[in-house]
């Protein structure tokens, strides 16, 4: 992370811009992003994400609707995105600038199913496409993919992950990744208690991988 913790959550990020490369790679795609100061993990791909695509489930080749919740720069997006080319991959995040990379990182890879959209902690589209505008709230995704933020604190991270997990399709999945010593078992429990079934897929390097599934 680049900055002081609160800057990647920040609607307009107040660190001055300093651009740089960063790579992705995994087993099956290997890609070159673009970020800035003021963005989640700016000078690396961080261990968290990495974890959550090396492990968690690729999506469906028949999923239509999955979605990225806090998608940064667009790591996990544009992976999605790879991975289940006719799919519309629903990218959000409060960061302006965040949001702004991650569609100037799908255009330079050439991932035209993904859809940044710049959204208010309640889910409501404050900027993007007019499509996405329109039918964003109403959407229910056949799969999330996550790695939430988890400094906005408790209370916060708690109505954020419930407007957004109330969304998934009957039957469908979110897969998240929380460090261990952030609260990964507490919020994992608090999920259960919500009616969301939640099970530890993998525990490796200080991180869960969490499934949540819909309620």
């Amino acid at each position: 992370m680049s900055g002081p913790p609160s800057q990647y959550f920040a609607r307009s990020p107040s660190s001055g811009s300093r651009r740089r490369s960063v790579r992705l790679s995994l087993p099956d795609l290997d890609l070159a992003l673009t970020t800035d100061r003021g963005v989640f993990s700016a000078e690396r791909v961080d261990a968290g994400t990495r974890l959550l695509l090396q492990e968690a489930p690729h999506p469906d080749p028949g999923m239509a609707e999955v979605l990225d919740l806090g998608c940064g720069y667009g790591p996990v997006a544009l992976t999605l995105a790879r991975r289940a080319p006719r799919a519309r991959v629903w990218a959000v995040d409060v960061n302006e600038r965040a949001v702004a990379l991650c569609a100037e990182n799908a255009e330079a890879v050439g991932a035209s199913g993904v859809r940044p959209v710049l959204v208010a902690g309640d889910g409501r589209p404050l900027a993007g496409e007019p499509e996405a505008v329109r039918t964003l709230p109403t959407l229910r995704f056949d799969g999330i993919w996550s790695n939430p933020p988890i400094r906005i604190g408790k209370p916060a991270l708690r109505a954020l992950l419930a407007v957004w997990l109330d969304r998934l399709a009957e039957g469908a999945t979110a897969w998240l990744v929380v460090q261990r010593h952030l609260g990964a078992d507490s919020l994992a429990a608090w999920l259960d208690e919500q009616g969301w079934s939640t099970e530890r897929l993998v525990s490796r390097s200080g991180y869960r991988v969490l499934a949540v599934s819909a309620r």
